[in-house]
């Protein structure tokens, strides 16, 4: 019975996704709806940004449908943060609103989240030489976690598919463990944002007529239920007994979103480092660089959530040899980083290259 909610939660979603696009494309053309190019894009073509409707539907209405009959007392909680993301993202897509406000709504969305439906970090698992925590301190690190997680997914949603897949990637790993442990509540849900994804990733990516974005409505939407998920993840692995435990939680957790993490902490230190605000528009991603050494989305978005996939496996495989916590968080974080400068590392080798190929060709001609 567990395995059909499952799978009924993920097929739903996609259902309701790939049915609700086209609908929202015709009123977005005749509203005249389109996604505004600046620094941080690079498209040209005019395309809606309302592809966060059509997740937030079939997120929610699945993950509704799919736990009917659980007891599932933190739902309430999670869909009302969703709703109040969901909004505050479609506001600033039609009309854009100050990153101040948008971050305001955040702060209020996390809250609630962390006070009333009690999705919050009770223990770090030895991390930092952490265990248990209290009610202060949970909350204050369950909303710093809560937050970066919501901007780094908001931040690396830059190119066709990426913030997607690497979401998508996320949702399954969590969703996976969660029904293996028998937490199906968690699965459920996990699966239902997985199907909205995947239907959503289909005409991102491969749309012609129908292509849209997810815009800050989806990004800030995934942003908030994948760090809920984070948190569950970890707190149902305090117990190193129950079946299926995993002793490097926050490591594993930690590494299903190395990509987006670590991206968003290079470009945020650049932009501080150029006296910039943190929030500021430019092409310092890590897509960005690689976009220039393979000119193609699709391709550039496979090879980031396989890496990013790659970094789970690392983790799983830290887990199971089972050595000192600390060392395995530094572990998968120094590769991480190193990861998400390869791309910015070649391109100065390439045009190191390129100059004194010139430099050579001028000598010549003199």
């Amino acid at each position: 019975m567990e395995l059909i909610l499952t799978t009924s939660a993920f097929v739903l979603s996609f259902i309701l996704v790939t049915i609700v696009v086209p609908p929202i494309i015709r009123v977005a053309r005749a509203k005249r709806l389109f996604d505004i190019a600046d620094e941080r894009k690079v498209h040209i073509k005019t395309v809606p940004p309302l592809g966060g409707v059509a997740i937030f539907l079939g997120f929610i209405l699945s993950t509704i449908i799919a736990t009917d009959g659980y007891s599932f007392d933190a739902l309430k909680y999670i869909v009302a943060s969703v709703i109040m993301m969901f909004f505050i993202g479609l506001k600033d897509d039609l009309l854009v609103i100050s990153a101040r406000k948008k971050f305001i709504v955040q702060v209020f969305a996390a809250i609630l989240l962390i006070t009333l439906g009690q999705i919050r970090f009770t223990n770090l698992h030895g991390v930092f030489g952490i265990d248990e925590i209290y009610n202060l301190t949970g909350v204050f690190i369950s909303l710093f976690v809560m937050l970066a997680i919501v901007n780094a997914f908001n931040l690396i949603d830059g190119i066709d598919g990426l913030a997607s897949g690497l979401a998508l990637m996320a949702s399954v790993v969590f969703g996976v463990w969660f029904f293996l442990a028998g937490h199906i509540q968690f699965a459920i849900m996990s699966f239902a944002l997985a199907g909205s994804l995947a239907g959503f990733f289909i005409f991102n990516v491969f749309g012609n007529k129908n292509k849209l974005f997810m815009g800050d409505t989806g990004s800030l939407v995934i942003g908030l239920v994948i760090s809920t998920l984070v948190i569950k993840f970890n707190e149902f692995n305090i117990v190193k007994t129950i079946p299926f435990a995993i002793g490097a939680s926050p490591v594993v957790a930690f590494a299903a979103l190395s990509i987006p993490l670590i991206d968003t902490l290079r470009v945020i230190t650049i932009r501080i480092m150029q006296r910039k605000s943190p929030f500021s528009p430019d092409r310092n991603h890590t897509h960005h660089r690689l976009l220039e050494l393979i000119p193609s989305h699709f391709k550039v978005t496979v090879i980031l959530v396989a890496v990013n996939a790659a970094m789970v496996g690392i983790a799983l495989w830290f887990n199971h040899i089972s050595f000192n916590m600390n060392l395995q968080f530094l572990l998968v974080f120094i590769i991480s980083v190193m990861v998400c400068l390869i791309p910015s590392l070649i391109l100065r080798i390439k045009k190191a290259e390129d100059s004194l190929s010139i430099g050579e060709l001028l000598k010549q001609t003199t």
